[in-house]
């Protein structure tokens, strides 16, 4: 390892979140090394928990050779060097790194006080009044900066005793300023509540090296609420009191009664919210009900006309260019006279054209309609099948990118629309809705004033949500509001095998494969994950594209698990590997285990409420600009630029997003997806390899929901008698929510429980 010492000239960028910074050092001595362009400078890049122009630096670290950007000096350990010497005193303060005082007063304070001048500026900042012109204001400012500056360095370099990296030192530092090890002492549990990205696991991994007792009081109570969160990951609002009981047990490794006493405070504190023998989260609590009763209170005080008769329907079918089963029809009625409505029904039912015809009847009277869908690629579709734009609903709530204060919209950052500025129509159609969770339902109906329509369309057999709730079958479930569900299949001669095939799968039916008379539904039986891989290579790589009329691109290999042979993390990495090769024309960049390299399919996975983005016009010309960027939003790798520590993104509706090298966790290659992961997407072709997985896993809805993905080809690759298990399987892991009983119960109205809600 190479050692250099010398003092920072500039700094050419810094993220201040996570430190990474490229500089240039002006060595103490010319740098003996080869392709090094001027001996006198060198560029250093690395991570540095603070600096400065001006500051001297003893750095440890390796040259190495950038594709754009030459000969630099890859640091792996820095430390401050104290200057010594007036020139070099002198030099630091002239940097401006001490605001207030630039070359001038560097000057006068190197003539006045020598070499102790960063010792007085520090511990006895009073005496920068014996110089001409600092007065006392500013020499208290400097002595608060210079202060601040050693207690941040001091910081780090003590939680990097506990073993704590430079990254999370700065997110701990930023948090709690001088705060830090004193909060850290105290509770270092808060860490998990208060710092994105440090979650229970690793506080307690700190704590204990911080000398934390297993049974404190801390530590049990954020396990427990740790414990609740991992539930609603899983897609629970509340766990049974048992099994939160044994599952904080399993985590914490101490006694029943320790935990329910960490229950029955977190109760007190309004943290968890106890319900016979369920316990909530507190604000996944006060979300569902609120829900439930706001959705009663929408039904019941919808206002408007009596409803369409047929000579309604006529019309709409007259001016619309449709003819509507009697199943249609009776939608139309319906959602005519109900404030909240649902319409339910597999591929192939006419659901699109119902849509159609109810948009056509409301507009006809008057109204005024508003489309939305979970995610961008569903809005999409809908938009295309409607006629008329649709929006996510993230965008139809104008996400705005702002914290929110109270507990019940942490996981969801800030809306402009709300109760206090609520949505201009008149009537509202969510499509997809089972992928609507409980947080999603929560903030769209805080939005929608009272008087108006909502109409819920969705596959009840469909996959739940990937967040928490189950929203769509616990309105079902509660029997409280009218539904139509759809089971005509439509023009069965035109809709070929997919839809076929998929309601026959619904229906727990085995299919005969013929893959010589099917032109859109095909099983390549094949062995072992090698094989199967071959076989979605030469299909991916050219057949099937060209079969659908598609690109390579659009071709998505859908996964029933992460994990494994066949799994989304392993065929990742294969794909990427013959469809984006490495290139030295394309930029990489490797994070973790992972490479992204321009070019690269990628999917968003988590909700980010304060990324930006813009959409681009004719020559690069921003036309619009907006916040948020969501979980399951699919794009392409534009660029990657090691110099801003960026990667550019243009995502599948046109949006333009800048990640921050730290922020890359938030990504994954998207050649493969798991089903979840495809739920509001449809494509032109799908591939499912199949091989044995897990029982519970491996599931008739989960099958449903890919087959139901494909357009125009579905091709199943694998072992054909896995494909037969997974319709058997009729069994749908059990997701606890309260919503259908709340529904179900005496609902308090909005207004009322409005007073205990933000």
């Amino acid at each position: 390892m190479t050692e250099i010492t010398g003092y920072v000239d500039h700094i050419i960028f810094r993220n201040q979140q996570n430190g990474y910074t490229v500089l240039l050092l002006i060595p103490d001595e010319p740098v003996t090394e080869e392709d090094l362009e001027d001996p006198s400078e060198v560029t250093c890049v690395g991570i540095f928990p603070s600096v400065s122009d001006g500051e001297s630096l003893k750095l440890e670290g390796e040259f190495t050779t950038h594709m754009s950007f030459g000969r630099q000096f890859s640091v792996k350990r820095s430390s401050v060097v104290i200057p010594q010497d007036k020139e070099s005193i002198r030099r630091f303060l002239a940097s401006g790194i001490i605001k207030g005082i630039g070359k001038k007063y560097a000057d006068r304070i190197i003539e006045h006080f020598g070499d102790k001048a960063l010792f007085i500026m520090e511990k006895e900042p009073e005496r920068l009044m014996e110089i001409s012109g600092i007065g006392e204001a500013k020499a208290i400012s400097v002595g608060e900066q210079m202060r601040q500056r050693g207690a941040e360095r001091q910081i780090i370099m003590e939680l990097s005793a506990y073993g704590v990296g430079t990254n999370m030192a700065i997110k701990i530092y930023n948090e709690y300023q001088d705060a830090a090890l004193s909060v850290l002492k105290e509770n270092p549990y808060r860490m998990a509540e208060d710092i994105s990205g440090i979650g229970f696991r690793t506080a307690d991994e700190i704590a204990m090296r911080m000398g934390n007792f297993t049974d404190s009081e801390f530590r049990t109570r954020c396990g427990v609420l740790y414990a609740l969160s991992e539930a609603t990951v899983n897609g629970n609002t509340f766990l049974p009191a048992d099994e939160l009981l044994v599952a904080s047990a399993e985590l914490l490794g101490v006694s029943p009664e320790i935990i329910n006493e960490a229950i029955e405070a977190l109760a007190i504190d309004k943290k968890i919210k106890m319900l016979g023998k369920n316990i909530y989260p507190y604000y996944m609590y006060r979300m569902e009900k609120y829900v439930a009763a706001a959705l009663v209170c929408l039904d019941s005080e919808v206002m408007g006309t009596d409803g369409a008769d047929d000579d309604d329907i006529a019309y709409v079918e007259k001016t619309g260019g449709m003819t509507l089963g009697d199943m249609q029809r009776q939608a139309v009625k319906e959602a005519s006279v109900h404030g909240v409505f649902i319409l339910t029904g597999g591929p192939g039912t006419g659901k699109t054209t119902t849509l159609k015809a109810m948009i056509r009847y409301f507009e006809s009277k008057g109204y005024s309609v508003a489309l939305a869908a979970p995610t961008g690629r569903a809005a999409k579709r809908m938009s295309e099948a409607c006629g008329q734009e649709a929006k996510t609903i993230h965008r139809l709530l104008e996400v705005s990118g702002k914290a929110m204060a109270d507990d019940v919209d942490r996981a969801d950052g800030g809306f402009e629309r709300n109760e206090d500025n609520p949505l201009e129509s008149e009537v509202y159609i969510i499509d997809e809705m089972s992928m609507v969770d409980i947080n999603i339902m929560y903030h769209l109906l805080k939005a929608i004033p009272a008087g108006c329509r909502l109409i819920l369309v969705g596959d009840e057999n469909q996959l739940p949500s990937v967040g928490p709730g189950n929203v769509l079958k616990d309105m079902i479930a509660s029997g409280h509001f009218a539904k139509v569900t759809l089971n005509t299949i439509y023009r069965q001669e035109e809709s070929g095998d997919i839809v076929r095939n998929a309601h026959k799968v619904r229906h727990g039916e085995h299919i005969s494969f013929d893959n010589r008379s099917s032109k859109d539904f095909f099983f390549l039986e094949r062995e072992d994950s090698d094989h199967i891989i071959a076989g979605i290579r030469g299909m991916v790589s050219g057949k099937l594209s060209s079969y659908v009329d598609a690109k390579p691109y659009d071709i998505q290999v859908l996964v029933p698990m992460k994990k494994g042979n066949t799994g989304a993390i392993r065929l990742n990495r294969i794909i990427q590997g013959f469809m984006n090769p490495p290139s030295s024309e394309k930029q990489e960049k490797e994070y973790g285990d992972r490479v992204f390299r321009e070019g690269d399919k990628v999917m968003q996975t988590k909700n980010d409420y304060q990324m930006e983005w813009e959409v681009r016009g004719k020559y690069g010309i921003v036309i619009e600009k907006g916040v948020g960027v969501f979980n399951g939003d699919i794009g392409t790798i534009t660029e990657i630029c090691d110099y801003n520590s960026t990667i550019l993104i243009e995502f599948d509706d046109g949006r333009m997003v800048e990640y921050p090298y730290k922020q890359l966790d938030e990504l994954e290659h998207a050649f493969a997806l798991t089903i979840h992961k495809s739920q509001g997407s449809e494509y032109p072709a799908i591939i499912i390899p199949l091989l044995d997985g897990p029982k519970m896993l491996y599931t008739r809805n989960l099958l449903y929901t890919a087959i139901t993905r494909a357009q125009k080809c579905v091709v199943l690759i694998g072992d054909k008698n896995v494909f037969y298990k997974m319709v058997d399987n009729n069994v749908e892991a059990k997701r606890y929510s309260g919503l259908s009983e709340f529904i179900s119960g005496e609902c308090t109205s909005v207004k009322d429980l409005g007073k205990s809600m933000p």
